[in-house]
């Protein structure tokens, strides 16, 4: 087939998830009480923590950062994917497949790089408590997220530019449910060399090297652990740096495995999975494993509900 050609019209098939058309309501049901849950968790975080201000310190003023990136991500991704799900045609045109690409890749990078930011705030309260309003300021936790957000968003434009410059069939078939830079690649009718040389870099860069400097950060951290002298103490801490290291585990290993793979073998059903992991269930997971689970945001959200759910008397 011939490639792009500006009078007709570039069409997406993702077939995804047509190769199972019995379960498509049950795809359906479970991709919005997702989306719901993780939309309602998120919110929930950052109107609690915005509302009070016991919580105004720099590891929940991160954890807004990452609510609002997980509803990002996640309205990137489910809308579009429910759409098609009760699609008969199961199409998405170009643009509407590159928008999703930008605005998923801009949100997956940035929280890459906002999880190294939460590991290192974890790092500086607990290996330098002495120290940590001084390093951890106002003006510097507004430079990290700052930096990071638009570090993110340079990374997509620049995987997106790359992905205009190339030509696409008229009709392509994805066998995703998602438009990913990998997946669409896989369906350019030009040469993508520079395209996966460029993934590998950015993914070795971002993914595995945030990864790295997640671990080393709690590698220390886990070290001043072992100090601690009260076992209770201990236990805690412990506990939350597990379920941090799981979710970030699954988070970090999803993308890379996702973005550095396709250039040397393609396996979809892999790909469907581990994209599943990091796109729905890492940020329905995320308020639990976060927030939920701390008793200073439990306490604070009783107290808003008092406020202005229980009748004054």
């Amino acid at each position: 087939m011939e490639g792009n050609n500006q009078s007709m019209p570039i069409i997406f098939y993702m077939i995804g998830l047509s190769s199972h058309p019995k379960l498509q309501p049950l795809f359906f049901a479970i991709f919005l009480v997702i989306y719901i849950a993780a939309l309602l968790g998120n919110t929930a975080i950052s109107t609690i923590i915005t509302t009070d201000s016991r919580l105004h310190t720099p590891m929940y003023f991160f954890l807004i950062n990452l609510s609002i990136l997980d509803i990002c991500c996640t309205t990137a991704a489910i809308p579009k994917v429910l759409q098609i799900i009760q699609s008969k045609k199961k199409i998405m045109s170009f643009s509407g497949c590159i928008a999703q690409l930008c605005l998923f890749t801009s949100a997956l990078s940035t929280e890459l790089m906002l999880l190294v930011v939460m590991a290192y705030d974890r790092y500086v309260a607990i290996c330098h408590p002495l120290h940590y309003t001084t390093i951890m300021s106002k003006k510097t936790c507004i430079l990290l997220a700052a930096t990071v957000w638009l570090v993110g968003f340079m990374n997509s434009m620049m995987h997106t530019g790359l992905i205009l410059r190339l030509k696409f069939c008229q009709h392509n078939i994805i066998d995703h449910f998602l438009c990913e830079i990998p997946s669409v690649l896989n369906v350019a009718c030009s040469d993508t060399y520079i395209n996966n040389v460029v993934v590998i870099i950015a993914d070795i860069l971002n993914g595995m090297g945030c990864f790295i400097l997640t671990v080393i950060s709690y590698t220390y951290i886990i070290s001043a652990i072992l100090k601690i002298r009260s076992a209770e103490k201990k236990k805690k801490a412990f506990s939350t740096c597990a379920s941090h290291l799981t979710v970030v585990s699954l988070f970090y290993g999803g993308v890379i495995y996702t973005y550095v793979r396709p250039a040397f073998a393609n396996n979809p059903d892999a790909d469907k999975v581990m994209s599943a992991v990091y796109a729905f269930v890492s940020p329905l997971l995320n308020p639990i494993i976060y927030s939920l689970r701390n008793k200073e945001v439990i306490n604070a959200l009783k107290k808003l509900l008092r406020r202005n759910v229980i009748p004054q008397r």
